[in-house]
């Protein structure tokens, strides 16, 4: 394997995509014009491409293409916004903004992502500029949210059940602040800030880095933010309260191609341990070997992880040496044995509550149900207190003073919002992203359909007697992984309208992929394969093993221990 570096571009061998970046100015392309063409909707083909480093993408209502196209009109585009928020934290007055913003210009909807964010769908143009300037006033932002960057860190977002919590949150935020993008081309586009001439990229240069690039900090025992799913994941190691450093975790990553055994999800590798003081330094200089080394020829092979295991663990242990002059200390002992939300009403020591409340798929919006969007709102109207997304697209109102429990408690019943304790574990348990109608990758429903097949799988559970038993089920509606579906111990990844690749037997701890089990199925095949499984397990399980395990040990799959096994049998 050549470690020839690529940090030449060379336009006759990399992807149309660095000769976008090369000649963006530094991010700022065209959009300017763009935002003003009054005769479409949409932004010119290589602005779609950078504005994603400005935290949006544009995207079109697929339930109404073909009904446009027969009126010959154009899709209708309108723009998804991510927000960048470390560590998943707004306070009650910023959340007040935020919703404010969607009801004027998102339908009334806003969506908690598995990045521990907020997002906005279905801005039309005309309104994009106003609404990413919404945003800003309440000072949030949407740099580096998307684009080939480092995009929103993670980290537990219930850091006052202790001091080394709320340590490590500080660390989300100094991460964030210090690997985004040095050019001011965000403030001139959106905030009309001066135009200032950007000279270079000291961190990623100008063609940023190869492909996106994700960093989340975990703390055990919870690895609440799917730690080995994440580019860079830095696990704390702490003596009581006293954080001693982190362990460093690389090449994580969950996307994937249907049929393309060059491509496939991986979990992330322990490489050493780095103090406190090193921390930034080890984190960037990880950035740059993959800025310098990451493929920039072929975009489905860019990620880290690929880098990673083309290298070799140890080749890129060398490398990163080489760059920091110095060697990672010896990986320190850890254990995860959770990896989700802990639902209703907890209590800290500084005499706070904290309210975990379960949000489907993370759509904070209005149903007949449920007046999820309605209920937050009058929330933030008395709470003094933060909203904080879950990296499980849930909501915490957190920061709750004893005297305003009962009143909070009380919205939450008026508006019928769940607290999780009429959903199964199971259901508690499930992720999925958005796909249809306004992801331009989906393959199949997601969100949508979800909740209907998580009724049909709960009856199995109830039937076997295993509704308690905790499973990991995540669904997309393409490989791409979004909800990390290969970090499921039951994975859905769609393949056409109403047909799924099933896969089984990643580890319920979070650090093991599953593998495929049965190819292009409906749901009725999807029932008919689990129902026979679910009843194996519900009779011979052993004490306390997850499904995933079983599955594995019952030889349904074979256990997944690097990307090469990922794919054949």
């Amino acid at each position: 394997m050549s470690k020839v570096k690529p940090t030449e571009y060379d336009p006759k061998r990399h992807s149309e995509v660095e000769t976008i970046k090369v000649n963006s100015n530094y991010l700022r392309g065209t959009l300017e014009e763009s935002l003003k063409a009054e005769v479409t909707g949409a932004i010119a083909d290589d602005d779609q491409m950078l504005i994603k480093f400005h935290g949006s993408y544009m995207q079109d209502d697929r339930d109404l293409r073909a009904e446009r196209r027969k009126q010959k009109l154009e899709p209708l585009y309108s723009f998804m916004i991510r927000a960048r928020l470390p560590g998943g934290i707004a306070t009650s007055e910023q959340y007040k903004v935020l919703s404010d913003i969607a009801e004027k210009y998102g339908h009334s909807s806003l969506r908690l992502t598995t990045r521990q964010t907020f997002q906005w769908h279905g801005i039309f143009k005309r309104d994009l500029k106003k609404t990413i300037a919404g945003i800003n006033t309440a000072l949030v932002d949407s740099i580096a949210a998307c684009g080939d960057v480092n995009r929103n860190v993670m980290a537990n977002p219930l850091y006052e059940t202790s001091k080394l919590q709320t340590e490590v949150y500080e660390w989300s935020k100094k991460i964030s602040e210090h690997l985004l993008p040095n050019t001011n081309a965000y403030h001139e586009i959106w905030l009309d800030g001066e135009k200032v001439e950007t000279t270079e990229e000291p961190i990623y240069g100008s063609t940023y880095l190869p492909r996106k690039f994700k960093i989340a900090i975990a703390v055990p025992p919870y690895n609440d933010v799917d730690i080995y799913a994440n580019d860079i994941g830095l696990v704390a190691i702490a003596e009581g309260e006293k954080l001693l450093g982190f362990n460093i975790l690389v090449g994580g990553g969950m996307g994937s191609s249907h049929n393309d055994p060059e491509t496939y999800p991986r979990a992330a590798t322990v490489i050493g341990f780095s103090k406190p003081e090193d921390t930034l330094n080890v984190v960037e200089n990880i950035l740059k070997v993959q800025r310098d080394y990451g493929n920039r020829e072929v975009r489905k092979l860019a990620r880290l992880k690929y880098t990673v295991d083309r290298l070799t663990v140890e080749g890129f242990k060398e490398t990163l040496c080489e760059y920091l002059g110095f060697s990672l200390e010896q990986a320190r002992p850890f254990k995860f044995d959770h990896n989700g939300d802990r639902f209703g009403w907890i209590k800290t020591d500084d005499g706070h509550w904290h309210l975990t409340l379960y949000i489907h798929s993370g759509r904070i919006k209005d149903t007949d149900e449920s007046q999820v969007f309605k209920g937050l709102r009058a929330i933030a109207d008395i709470h003094d207190g933060e909203f904080r997304c879950s990296p499980n697209q849930n909501m915490i109102i957190s920061n709750v003073s004893e005297s305003n429990k009962e009143a909070i408690q009380k919205l939450v019943d008026e508006h019928n919002i769940s607290i999780g304790q009429s959903e199964t574990p199971t259901r508690l348990n499930s992720l999925a992203c958005v796909a249809f109608p306004t992801c331009a990758l989906a393959m199949a429903e997601a969100e949508r359909y979800l909740p209907t097949l998580m009724d049909k799988i709960e009856e199995k559970l109830q039937k076997y007697g295993i509704s308690e038993t905790p499973i990991n089920i995540r669904m997309t509606g393409c490989p791409n992984g979004c909800s990390r579906p290969y970090l499921g111990e039951i994975g859905f990844v769609g393949k056409a309208p109403g047909k799924y690749n099933l896969y089984l037997g990643a580890s319920h701890q979070g650090d093991r992929v599953n593998k495929l089990y049965r190819e292009n199925i409906n749901e009725e095949q999807i029932l008919s394969e689990l129902d026979p499984i679910f009843e194996s397990y519900a009779m011979g399980r052993k004490d306390g093993e997850f499904f995933g395990d079983y599955v594995i040990r019952q030889g349904y799959v074979k256990a997944v221990h690097s990307g090469t096994d990922f794919h054949g049998q």
